[in-house]
């Protein structure tokens, strides 16, 4: 399954990059990207345990910038 978020209070760029980088270390991902001018995550993982990857990737972004937040919908 892949699916794209918003991320809110994605301050910098290069913080942008050590959350892709954790979020892809993440068992079950597939891909994930994070765009900073886009403020968006694009999120490639297994379907059947995507939404306990999105838990692992909301903390894997709050250890590096504590405000930025998965906008799910």
């Amino acid at each position: 399954m892949k699916k794209v978020f918003k991320l809110q209070e994605l301050d910098c760029a290069n913080c942008a990059a050590k959350m892709e980088k954790a979020i892809n270390n993440i068992e079950g991902v597939k891909k994930a990207t994070i765009s900073f001018m886009t403020q968006k995550l694009t999120l490639e993982a297994d379907d059947n345990i995507f939404e306990e990857i999105l838990e692992k990737a909301q903390k894997a972004i709050s250890k590096v910038e504590p405000d930025c937040t998965i906008v799910r919908k």
